[in-house]
């Protein structure tokens, strides 16, 4: 089985435990996401077929699930019981519908009006916009004159109500990817054949690495890039994966037969649990760049590193001396930046500085949880961090810009313990 899942098959893991990495194989649509994540954890199968039930037109076909294989591996597909059931990179129709198509507009106020959960809602309402968006651009108009064939068909637009419920089942979890398949050839659409990949799935991905495998078609459909710029930031695509216990894994199918690779998703589930050693610890993910300089003088670099700490977006900067080539002594630049930040920064460090390129990586951080208690001694106000360390035990420390009025060392220091004692034992009351 390709899902061992948690001890009892039926219950969800916490999602805030759960790290989720889309394995990219034979590329991603909107029913092998679904597939694929009911797979790995088939206790969603319950509330995405209660949503999709709540929404289904009149007399119109019933979703399901099925087992099946591709490429010789057991799988699951995700679609109408009447119907093939679809996968991605189907071929040169894989956009060609007879129906008229609906507009933006008319899905929105669908999906608003729908007796679907709050948070089900929320991810679908936003999964739709970003394609709603994607469309504007390409056909250079507003996105509410966005008419849209290809989710016309309830096949289709079951897709984005399936994905939202399995995003809000999951709220809290934290989402990887490998790098996208580029795929090749050309796909037909209501607007004619176009080029793969189509070009709203192009713009729904700019800044996410691709990989090209030789292997031909569509790879990565429209809804399927939707769903990955929605739960994937594109510094999590292609990256080093997080850690964790391995409790499920699954494969989500599609109809086509790729040479010499399975046409499959896969989802890895990870549980972070294990990885984190008490309640008091909070991890994020931060971006690393890093640079050397050996041509800026002593008062350049303190004032580049005052400038980009300013930088919106960067979390810390530190700067180390080291010896270079010729006996040269180096300025080792080491910024930390919130990944969604990370182009706005890298322009600031080539604007700031002197230097022609910069490393670039991302990184896991664990940092422990933390407040800030006010307090005064002798008349000076002072900000002091309060940690809280495994174990229960806090520590605290008081901020030097605060006491460096107080003449004498001595001194100073008495202040900042004074009120670091102060803030530990008001944080303790």
């Amino acid at each position: 089985m390709s899902s061992p899942s948690s001890p009892d098959a039926n219950v969800l893991p916490a999602p805030a435990a759960l790290a989720i990495h889309l394995d990219l194989v034979g590329g991603i649509s909107g029913d092998m996401f679904v597939a694929a994540m009911v797979d790995a954890l088939p206790a969603l199968a319950a509330p995405v077929l209660a949503e999709l039930a709540a929404v289904r037109p009149h007399g119109s076909a019933l979703p399901g699930f099925r087992e099946t294989t591709n490429a010789g591996l057991r799988a699951r597909a995700f679609g109408l019981a009447s119907a093939p059931f679809p996968g991605a990179a189907h071929g040169p129709d894989a956009h060609a519908h007879d129906d008229a198509g609906s507009s933006y507009p008319q899905l929105r106020d669908a999906f608003v009006d729908a007796p679907l959960s709050a948070a089900t809602r929320r991810h679908a309402l936003a999964l739709l916009a970003l394609l709603a968006d994607a469309e504007a651009g390409v056909h250079g108009v507003a996105v509410d004159d966005v008419h849209f064939h290809e989710l016309a068909d309830w096949d289709s637009r079951m897709d984005l109500v399936a994905a939202g419920a399995i995003a809000a089942a999951l709220e809290g979890a934290r989402w990887t990817a490998s790098e996208l398949p580029l795929g090749g050839g050309m796909v037909r659409t209501a607007h004619g054949v176009l080029p793969v990949p189509a070009p709203a799935t192009t713009r729904l991905l700019a800044g996410y690495p691709w990989r090209d495998d030789g292997v031909a078609g569509e790879r990565v459909t429209p809804t399927g890039a939707a769903i990955l710029r929605h739960l994937v930031p594109a510094t999590a695509c292609g990256a080093r994966r997080e850690g964790g216990r391995l409790v499920a894994a699954g494969s989500g199918a599609g109809t086509r037969t790729l040479p010499g690779i399975p046409n499959l998703l896969r989802a890895l589930v990870f549980d972070r649990g294990d990885t984190v050693d008490s309640d008091a610890v909070d991890g994020d993910d931060v971006a690393v760049l890093e640079f050397d300089i050996d041509d800026m003088t002593g008062e350049e670099i303190a004032l580049a590193a005052d400038r980009l700490r300013a930088t919106p977006g960067v979390v810390d900067i530190s700067v180390g001396s080291r010896t270079g080539k010729k006996g040269r002594p180096i300025a080792d630049f080491r910024v930390l930046a919130r990944p969604g930040a990370v182009d706005a920064v890298a322009q600031s460090c080539f604007s700031e500085t002197s230097t022609l390129g910069l490393r670039i990586r991302d990184e896991r951080r664990r940092t422990l949880v933390r407040d800030e208690v006010g307090c005064a001694v002798g008349g000076v106000a002072l900000s002091v961090k309060v940690a809280t360390r495994p174990g229960g035990e806090r520590t605290a420390k008081a901020a030097h810009d605060e006491v460096s009025g107080t003449p004498g060392l001595a001194a100073r220091r008495r202040t900042r313990a004074a009120g670091e004692a102060r803030a530990l034992g008001d944080a303790d009351e």
